[in-house]
């Protein structure tokens, strides 16, 4: 069964899997189509007990999802009307990860390539992540913006891979290759890419043909902690620093210099730094 009734993403259903591919070229940024085509999509299928596994997966081998679109610095309010329906305690980019966690089905992210920021946020709030050695990265880019992660990042990473391990991936704003992000617990898993497919294939399926009810009721068992507190902290020191002028300035000048391009999101870090300089 297909589904192609959404913008940015393929769908299709299969066996109790749903099989979700981003495809917003040129480098899967994460704008409002993309999350607004997210949240109904896992709306859609909080109800729908045929689907066990949801498994995420991009179009384009280079980039998962590059980063929340940075041409929000001149549009403030492009996502208002997603943020009117945003829980209260959650800013828009928060609520999206928070969506994702407390998604009834097992959500399992596939990385082939590169995800940073609001994209590394959305692989650390799935249940389960497997990253293509040699050619996926993760990495909080955000501090050579002037700002900080304010979609959840801060407080998946202290949860996952502890408050020093936190404090290097946001400060030191580098790439971190599937190596090292499993060593820090970022992910599951680091596999061969050429063995990437398979193993997330066979997880998938092997959790989509267990008994009724175990899938929910290790969800249950197993609860995503609770940071609501943690969310208002980060909210406001993201917040606090996206205002300020210095954050406008590397924002605008890293899209003046190919921010949100093939070439330039390849090694995004270097094209931010050489701003500051």
């Amino acid at each position: 069964m297909h589904h192609d009734t959404y913008a940015t993403l393929r769908v299709t259903l299969e066996a109790g899997i749903a099989r979700v591919t981003f495809d917003n070229p040129p480098v899967n940024v994460l704008d409002v189509a993309l999350m607004a085509d997210l949240r109904r999509l896992l709306t859609g299928l909080r109800d729908d007990d045929s689907v066990r596994v949801i498994v995420f997966d991009s179009a384009d081998p280079d980039f998962f999802l590059a980063h929340v679109d940075m041409a929000l610095v001149d549009a403030p309010d492009a996502f208002d009307e997603l943020a009117a329906d945003t829980p209260d305690g959650v800013n828009v980019f928060q609520a999206l990860g928070e969506l994702l966690r407390q998604q009834p089905q097992v959500t399992i992210v596939k990385l082939a390539g590169l995800a940073r920021g609001g994209g590394a946020e959305f692989v650390t709030a799935a249940d389960m992540a497997f990253a293509a050695i040699g050619r996926a990265g993760l990495g909080q880019v955000e501090a050579l913006m002037g700002i900080v992660p304010g979609g959840g990042g801060t407080q998946y990473l202290a949860d996952r891979i502890g408050r020093n391990r936190a404090l290097e991936v946001v400060l030191g704003a580098d790439l971190h290759d599937a190596r090292t992000a499993e060593r820090y617990g970022w992910i599951n898993r680091a596999v061969p890419a050429d063995e990437l497919d398979d193993v997330v294939d066979r997880l998938a399926r092997n959790i989509a043909a267990l008994p009724e009810g175990v899938v929910a009721a290790a969800k249950r068992a197993i609860v995503p902690a609770d940071l609501a507190e943690g969310f208002l902290r980060e909210h406001d020191a993201w917040a606090g620093q996206f205002v300020r002028p210095a954050a406008a300035q590397l924002i605008r000048g890293g899209l003046a210099n190919g921010a949100q391009t093939r070439d330039g999101e390849r090694d995004l870090e270097s094209l931010l730094r050489g701003l500051a300089g």
